[in-house]
């Protein structure tokens, strides 16, 4: 796509979330899983690409020691739908018997994080938790997984880009949460 087409797709959306209710959001979360996972020596899985925005501006909130890692497991690859999983990196450090904790972007009909979840457990996984930054409102949860353990927001049935999540591979780094409307 041109730069001008971008361009003219972030003038006609709506920002949803704003850099600052986003901010406010991820304090929150950050709070809830540090009561939750403090004690615990989690391994923070960050899902690439979309998980990486939500992971940069959650991990530094966290106030205990932890381990990083990622995994890359995709359905759209720059489409505006999802497919099948499209499994690109496995995290190098072991799962065994360790307490997870999966970031990424956005839940929606879940079948991207419930199949990492899996995959984490079959690795070994004492406990796998999962967070997202946005959950999408709506009633086509297909996988087995209906919520992310951690949301930081919900949102209305749009499509949604910005902080992570894309619109055609582009607008990751959107000062916001916007809706293609």
């Amino acid at each position: 796509m041109d730069t001008t087409s971008l361009n003219e797709v972030l003038e006609k959306a709506r920002c949803i979330f704003t850099e600052q209710q986003i901010a406010s959001a991820l304090d929150i979360i950050a709070d809830q899983i540090s009561v939750k996972l403090s004690q615990l020596n989690p391994l923070v899985l960050c899902v690439m690409n979309g998980g990486i925005v939500l992971t940069g501006h959650l991990a530094p909130r966290l106030r205990f020691p932890l381990q990083m890692d990622y995994v890359h497991a995709t359905r759209y690859r720059g489409q505006l739908t999802g497919a099948d999983i499209h499994w690109r990196v496995t995290p190098a450090t072991s799962l065994k018997d360790r307490v997870v904790l999966v970031l990424d972007d956005i839940f929606d009909e879940g079948e991207t994080l419930s199949a990492i979840k899996d995959w984490c457990e079959n690795e070994g996984a004492a406990k796998v938790y999962t967070a997202v930054l946005v959950d999408k409102k709506h009633n086509r949860k297909t996988a087995k997984l209906k919520q992310a353990d951690f949301t930081a927001l919900h949102a209305d049935d749009y499509y949604l880009f910005g902080y992570g999540m894309d619109y055609k591979g582009y607008w990751r780094n959107a000062p916001g949460i916007y809706a293609v409307i």
